[in-house]
């Protein structure tokens, strides 16, 4: 019985395996040649600054290439004429993304760089091979007489249309969007801007208009909730604190308080002495009181 549970226990995580390493791994049969620039003038400059003619390659599949071992050839009867080498990590493709190769003649530039140019005044014949260096995995000859800076791809990344492109797209999709429809639609319909500008000020204003509303409630409310604390405090129910009025009384008290103080009016209490400066119109020295040698008799 042990044994087996312990057999069952062993082929299943066997096929476990087997079965993630079949769905992660992608054949390089979904590469396709996607884009190739004959003459290249003024156009993309490669790792080095130099500029030449190249190859794009499109991972055309939902999952990670690996191309390594692969063979790029211009050659029919040589299909392994350039081997893509092993242990490059940029070799692996993620899935609807693109690759670039540098047909400059110079593989010793490093793993991007072809043993093989492309030739302006003929046909070029470009193909892709499997690892097994029988499995075509996809060709494409090229028309002759290509223009400077024009290059010539797919006019959807891996589908089977070919176009020349006059806006070369090099390491990305083919098919790029120049435009957009909401701002065309909004140059024609409002070419000089006052639609959009009555609806900003619209939107502005509304806004404002909601913020003022909004605080004069929570004004209101904090008012209310004053008045309620102070009813709460004094223990009843004044009907100056529930109607938010002060009563005539206390504005007359205050008015008269304000009025004495503006005035500088005080009442002088019996308990409270007050001392004030004497102010004398006259120098004490000039004065006679201080020349007699005897009071006057009353």
């Amino acid at each position: 019985m042990y044994n087996r549970i312990k057999r069952n226990a062993g082929i299943a995580v066997l096929f476990s395996l087997l079965f993630s390493f079949g769905a992660g791994a992608q054949s390089a049969t979904s590469m396709r040649i996607n884009e190739v620039l004959v003459i290249n003038e003024d156009n993309f400059v490669d790792d080095y600054g130099k500029r030449s003619g190249w190859i794009e390659l499109f991972n055309n599949s939902a999952g990670t290439v690996n191309i390594s071992g692969c063979f790029l050839t211009n050659d029919k009867n040589d299909p392994a004429k350039y081997p893509i080498p092993k242990g490059d990590v940029l070799t692996k493709i993620p899935p609807g993304q693109h690759i670039l190769f540098w047909a400059d003649g110079q593989p010793s530039r490093g793993t991007f760089h072809l043993n093989f140019t492309l030739d302006p005044t003929k046909e070029n014949y470009i193909a892709l091979y499997d690892v097994d260096r029988k499995t075509l995995i996809d060709e494409i000859t090229i028309p002759p007489t290509q223009k400077t800076d024009v290059s010539y791809g797919r006019v959807i990344d891996g589908e089977a249309e070919w176009a020349q492109f006059t806006k070369v797209t090099p390491s990305t999709n083919n098919l790029t969007l120049d435009s957009n429809e909401k701002i065309d639609n909004l140059k024609l319909n409002d070419s000089i801007g006052v639609g959009m500008t009555i609806t900003a000020m619209a939107v502005v204003f509304t806004g404002l208009i909601l913020l003022y509303l909004v605080f004069k409630q929570v004004g209101k409310s904090a008012v209310a909730a004053s008045l309620r604390r102070a009813r709460k405090a004094s223990g009843g129910t004044d009907a100056g604190v529930e109607t938010g009025e002060i009563s005539g009384e206390v504005l007359v008290a205050i008015g008269m308080a304000l009025y004495e103080l503006d005035q500088d009016v005080h009442d002088y209490e019996n308990t409270v002495l007050t001392i004030q400066k004497v102010k004398r119109t006259y120098s004490p020295w000039s004065s006679k009181i201080y020349g007699l040698r005897e009071l006057p008799r009353k």
